[in-house]
């Protein structure tokens, strides 16, 4: 579905916007841009927002519903969330008509809904703001800001940008008059106590391995798994899984080396081989994916590791084969 088509669905009508549960900044800036561009809207996180998406819906002034009735409302919408499921929310029914905008690879579970996606873009707030601008809509300072944050968190303070998110933050900060320091200081915040200890213990409690000089590192924990994630890449590993268990439920978050995902690895299509075969929720980026549903969170990250020793693999077996096509006849001969 074009940028154009839901812009004109969005015009006019009451809404209500809906993101994934533990909501990130781009999915709460995506919400957040299109309620300001779209009114009437109102945005639902079914399942709550994370740390920094709450500090700065506090800084910017956002409401968030906790409880919604969707029949209230003349479209829904949900922006960032690769599949229904992603919602968190038991018993949840979407209407057949839902608007959905996204950047994840597709998953297929959004068929027959009016489905906007670009799994090219770093951040879902890149697609936002391609929407306002089609139907014309001038940004305000509180939408850029929002935007501005989206694309900040999502790219990883710009370590996974890619020059198309670079430009667009730029032409936000110009049309919205938003100095760097102030777009920079809108997603900072005090790293807490829980969140250190949590780093530490994930480092302690992991378990690796390697092939040739690849190495993939799991951890369990119980919170902060993008945390615990970020200590494990900086210890030295090139990919890693952190999952976390809630009685019968458990998550399972995956990062990978911009290297990794340059020679192959894709996160997404590991966690979603992964939840087709154990009939979970699975999906994400190439360098970014989680995995949530019923299940062992221990089991699932052992399934995460085999599965990443299985691509590793594949890799170094090309390399191998790329660096003998290379040899001259005078070094087969040494």
């Amino acid at each position: 579905m074009r940028t154009a088509d839901v812009a004109d669905i969005l015009k006019g009508r009451r809404k209500v916007i809906l993101v994934h549960g533990n909501a990130d900044m781009d999915a709460l800036g995506s919400a957040y841009a299109l309620s300001r561009a779209f009114p009437p809207a109102d945005i639902y996180a079914p399942a709550g927002i994370d740390r920094v998406a709450k500090m700065v819906a506090e800084k910017i002034g956002m409401h968030i519903l906790e409880d919604c009735d969707l029949s209230g409302y003349e479209t829904v919408v949900v922006v960032d969330t690769s599949s229904p499921d992603q919602l968190q929310k038991p018993g949840l029914e979407l209407p057949s008509d839902c608007v959905v905008i996204d950047h994840h690879a597709p998953t297929g579970k959004w068929e027959g809904m009016h489905f906007c996606c670009d799994e090219t873009r770093v951040a879902c707030c890149e697609i936002v703001k391609d929407i306002i601008e089609e139907a014309g809509i001038a940004m305000d300072r509180e939408t850029g800001l929002a935007l501005a944050g989206g694309m900040l968190t999502d790219s990883g303070h710009f370590q996974f940008a890619d020059y198309r998110l670079l430009r667009e933050f730029a032409d936000v900060l110009e049309k919205c008059q938003i100095p760097m320091d102030e777009a920079l200081q809108l997603t900072r915040a005090p790293v807490s106590m829980s969140e250190r200890m949590a780093a530490m213990k994930a480092v302690g409690r992991s378990k690796f391995d390697r092939v040739g000089d690849m190495i993939v590192a799991v951890s369990f924990g119980s919170s902060f798994e993008a945390a615990s994630c970020r200590a494990l890449m900086a210890s030295g590993a090139d990919v890693v899984f952190v999952g976390s268990q809630r009685e019968k439920e458990f998550r399972v978050s995956g990062r990978a080396s911009q290297e990794m995902v340059r020679r192959g690895i894709k996160l997404d299509a590991i966690l979603g081989d992964l939840s087709h075969e154990t009939y979970t929720d699975g999906g994400g980026h190439g360098g970014a994916a989680g995995m949530t549903g019923v299940g062992d969170a221990e089991a699932m990250l052992h399934m995460c590791m085999m599965k990443t020793m299985d691509e590793f693999r594949k890799i170094k077996s090309q390399m191998d084969a790329s660096d003998r096509s290379g040899e001259t006849p005078e070094e087969d001969g040494e």
